[in-house]
């Protein structure tokens, strides 16, 4: 597969400048949201891929890679992050934006439905790690503590950010990764441990404004998914009133399945953005 052209840039909104990258010259637009590192990167590939029919905007998150750590920013929330978002897509000019989200991106693009749904067409959710929405959300979030805590005492937040990759990702994929962008990953981890973990840990949408949703929307599941993944993005969908969407592999499958989740999630961005007005 041929990389798609990348036109880059920076957006200052809300407090944050936001590193961008656009592939595509035509179709409607589709903002990309990444969850754990927070790397424009980690959905390249991914982009390239829809790039052929969309206009898709990937992004560095405020305070992690190529965006700067805001002076005085030590801790975040669902609705910053959200308004960045939306801050992103007014800067561009992408209204009305299909966004799609992975894990932490997609508890994040669930946000920005909620909070600024004049700004889009609609929205596809990639296991959206809800631990709080979960039956016993306690032993869930240590079992992924487990993951990364004795790495990150014994390597500080880069060594803990490994370890959380491989885990999340699997170490074929992990080695695989461009080297730069890697570099970029694992300096992410004083970010993600420091200030982005706890709004993951207790983000909790409210049922009634998720049952008020109008706007159309996919959430998507791997067959072969973790259980807590898979109970999450359930109860996600159960209040939203949608059925789960399988999807192929696992919790990452952008790295280890690029050509069939591709597939999947152009399928259900035809359902979602479909009719949206190509981006300008």
């Amino acid at each position: 597969m041929t990389a798609a052209t990348v036109r880059a840039g920076t957006v200052r909104t809300n407090g944050a400048e936001l590193y961008y990258e656009r592939r595509g010259q035509q179709g409607p637009a589709v903002l990309c949201v990444t969850g754990a590192s927070g790397d424009a990167g980690v959905l390249s590939s991914l982009a390239d891929r829809l790039a052929d029919e969309y206009t898709v905007v990937t992004y560095d998150r405020r305070g992690n890679s190529r965006s700067p750590r805001p002076s005085g920013w030590t801790a975040t929330f669902s609705g910053e992050q959200a308004r960045d978002a939306a801050g992103l897509v007014e800067g561009l000019g992408l209204a009305p934006v299909t966004v799609f989200g992975s894990s932490g991106g997609a508890i994040i693009a669930l946000w920005l439905l909620l909070e600024c749904p004049d700004l889009l067409a609609g929205a596809v959710l990639h296991e959206p790690p809800l631990i709080a929405a979960l039956a016993e959300p306690e032993p869930a979030m240590a079992a992924i503590q487990s993951v990364f805590e004795p790495a990150l005492m014994s390597a500080g937040p880069r060594g803990g950010m490994e370890a959380f990759l491989r885990c999340a990702a699997g170490d074929a994929a992990f080695e695989a990764l461009d080297p730069q962008q890697r570099d970029r990953q694992l300096g992410n981890g004083e970010t993600f441990f420091g200030v982005e973990l706890g709004a993951l840990e207790s983000a909790l949408p409210d049922h009634d404004r998720l049952a008020a949703v109008t706007l159309p929307v996919r959430v998507l599941a791997g067959v072969d998914t973790a259980p807590l993944f898979a109970e999450a993005a359930a109860w996600v969908a159960a209040r939203l009133g949608v059925a789960v969407t399988p999807s192929p592999g696992a919790h990452t499958p952008y790295f280890d399945r690029p050509d069939d989740f591709a597939a999947t999630v152009r399928s259900c961005l035809r359902e979602v953005a479909g009719a949206a007005t190509p981006a300008r």
